[in-house]
């Protein structure tokens, strides 16, 4: 079949790869040559034996996170192998470094076994000073994050679970100002209950709801149901609710983590006042917002695609929660962080959106707080301050900081300095 002319693009801009090694230390003269090896190198390698904390210090590691897959949930395409996902892997390398100034690998594991995973990535995690695993499919990845933070003294962070949950969130804190409703008063319906889904869910109740109606292939997952998983079990709810179109009578929110067309014109009329719309799937979201606004204008309205406004944006999270963990030495991202990000994100969305963000959306004139900007753009380089300072902040009150003594403000003026200057 004949490539279309964007393909090739695509393809010519993939070679060679996206990602290299870029030197920080000159090597240019024979004394230089002798720093950067032997022997000199020896003497920071006999500190670090006698203070393991010195290679913080003394190596790349505190600046640098390992991007680990084994290639079975790969964007969109499944389970195509581990090398085949490379091209994903080094673009989350781009993000990293481009948005947040975080050097990155990435690891494509030959292995998908889960124990093996597990042990191969724990045998290496020491080298970094994070682990991101990525696209790695459910239900395994929830034992290997699980089982790695426990291993692990540098964080582990499963970003198709987290990020997903933490940019909605944000959406939703501000939602919830804006339509008057109460967290706790909330009826949720989530549209897939892969890795996302649940970890959606989950943040969702940290943050006071109580009423959430998960769906799966086989519909409602209702207590009692046969053949559940046990992160599945977790999330059962008591209800006479057996479809989506059940589920969605009088839902205040609904997000779609699933595929094109799921939800319908209907559904969408028979939910509460002023509803929350996530419609996920991409390229085609389970409805468009032109879909929505043909049956109601009171709709706050969310999607996975950059030409529609509050884009659920995984780049607006992973980059800077591992900045701001990296930079206080964190041996964990605990669950306070996660809603320190989200809240951060909440409040970045209620401030005047600089001129150069808006200079890239020409065909928006919309672009302040309200139903059609409740989640912050990726181009808001502010986004790097607000973020992770509030991520290590949440890091020292959960005592996962290993920085003694870290000043938040000098750290706050750094990062200004740093990304906005």
């Amino acid at each position: 079949m004949n490539k279309t002319e964007w393909e090739e693009k695509c393809l010519e801009y993939h070679v060679g790869g996206k990602t290299g090694t870029l030197l920080k230390k000159p090597c240019d003269t024979a004394e230089e040559l002798s720093m950067a090896y032997t022997p000199g190198v020896a003497v920071p390698c006999l500190e670090i034996e006698k203070d393991v904390s010195l290679a913080y210090k003394y190596t790349n590691k505190g600046n640098l996170v390992a991007v680990v897959s084994d290639g079975t949930a790969v964007l969109g395409l499944g389970d195509i192998g581990h090398l085949a996902g490379k091209p994903v892997m080094e673009g989350k390398g781009v993000l990293f470094k481009k948005f947040a100034d975080v050097d990155c690998v990435d690891i494509e594991l030959n292995v998908k076994d889960t124990e093996d995973i597990i042990k191969v990535t724990a045998a290496i995690a020491d080298s970094f000073g994070g682990i991101n695993l990525e696209d790695i499919k459910a239900p395994k990845c929830f034992e290997i994050e699980d089982r790695l933070k426990e291993i692990c003294s540098v964080p582990v962070f499963h970003d198709d679970q987290h990020g997903t949950a933490i940019i909605s969130t944000a959406g939703l804190i501000n939602a919830l100002e804006l339509s008057g409703k109460k967290a706790e008063d909330l009826k949720i319906v989530v549209v897939g209950a892969g890795a996302a889904g649940i970890a959606c869910a989950k943040m969702y109740k940290n943050l006071g709801v109580k009423h959430i109606s998960m769906i799966d292939s086989k519909g409602v997952i209702y207590k009692g149901r046969d053949g559940l998983n046990k992160y599945k079990e977790e999330l059962a709810i008591q209800t006479d609710d057996r479809t989506l179109s059940d589920a969605m009578k009088g839902a205040d929110m609904v997000l779609g983590l699933s595929g094109p067309g799921i939800i319908t014109q209907d559904m969408v009329k028979s939910m509460s006042d002023n509803p929350i719309i996530y419609a996920c799937a991409n390229p085609t979201p389970e409805i468009t917002p032109e879909e929505v606004l043909a049956v109601r204008n009171d709709v706050m309205m969310g999607t996975g695609r950059s030409d529609y406004p509050n884009q659920i944006n995984n780049v607006l999270g992973f980059p800077f929660i591992f900045r701001g963990a990296l930079d206080v030495r964190a041996t964990k991202i605990t669950e306070n962080m996660k809603l320190a990000a989200a809240k951060a994100l909440a409040a970045l969305a209620k401030e005047p959106v600089p001129e150069y963000v808006k200079a890239a959306y020409p065909h928006r004139d919309d672009m302040e707080y309200g139903k059609d900007y409740i989640i912050p753009s990726p181009f808001d380089k502010r986004i790097a301050v607000f973020e992770s300072y509030a991520v290590a902040k949440a890091a020292i009150e959960d005592g996962v900081a290993t920085v003694e003594n870290f000043d938040l403000k000098q750290y706050k003026k750094d990062l200004e300095k740093k990304f906005l200057s």
